[in-house]
């Protein structure tokens, strides 16, 4: 694992949009396209927004897979990572396509079924990622799935996940926030070729300590990035600032 920590949310941003542009460019030189996984939440904005505003990627070559969607939630709905994903990839890049989560969708079970169809036949180049106030990944709030082989998941979101939705400012109760989420795998991220996670911010510092300096478990699900072999994890100084020994989080664990 590479751990990379910079003085600023903006720094971060533009480093590791830099990194992905580059693993994006190699993938369309190399393999006549890239396919590439999405997140969504506040960790990505200055991210997404660096990394669409540059030109020398022929996004028309781009394929983009939806790391996770609620249950339930309609499109339109200000919380949907459709549409936030229509709003910071698809309307700025227009890529050759995204497969996106349908939430509302009236068979959740089916849905994953389809999405793991789709998924199952490419390999990923580039999985964009965050971690969450619990250490989940992607909606894999803890204890995680560590050994399922499905890519896409039905998962029920813990109190601690569905109150991160609302101080974002996404909802305006916890029960407002669905209590089901469609997510891909734990052991479908690790499948990409490379992992790009990105987590600024002090609200994160007890999930980045926890996750990198304790042991690989399910209750600290970001952990297991540690067993893969190309992660890249961008910090700033607040997120970083509970660690006790930098030293030990860049060593890779298992």
């Amino acid at each position: 694992m590479n751990i990379q920590v910079f003085d600023s949310q903006e720094n971060l941003a533009i480093a590791a949009a830099h990194d992905a542009a580059g693993i994006i460019r190699d993938a369309v030189t190399y393999r006549g396209h890239a396919f590439v996984i999405a997140a969504t939440g506040a960790s990505q904005f200055g991210f997404l927004r660096v990394l669409t505003e540059d030109s020398s990627i022929d996004w028309s070559k781009v394929v983009f897979f939806h790391l996770d969607e609620y249950v339930g939630l309609k499109e339109s709905h200000p919380a949907s990572f459709r549409r936030y994903l229509k709003e910071r990839i698809v309307d700025r890049v227009e890529p050759g396509g995204f497969h996106f989560i349908s939430g509302d969708s009236h068979d959740a079970n089916a849905e994953c079924r389809r999405l793991s169809d789709l998924i199952s036949q490419q390999t990923i180049d580039v999985a964009f990622v965050g971690i969450g106030e619990n250490g989940h990944l992607a909606f894999n709030d803890p204890p995680a799935n560590f050994d399922t082989t499905d890519p896409y998941i039905v998962v029920e979101l813990n109190e601690t996940c569905r109150r991160q939705q609302v101080n974002e400012g996404w909802f305006t109760t916890v029960g407002d926030v669905p209590q089901y989420a469609i997510s891909m795998s734990i052991q479908q991220i690790l499948k990409a070729r490379h992992i790009l996670c990105i987590v600024p911010e002090l609200r994160k510092a007890e999930a980045v300590r926890d996750c990198f300096e304790l042991e690989v478990s399910p209750w600290r699900p970001a952990s297991i990035l540690r067993q893969h072999q190309s992660t890249t994890l961008y910090l700033d100084k607040e997120s970083t600032s509970l660690l006790q020994d930098q030293r030990k989080v860049m060593q890779p664990s298992g």
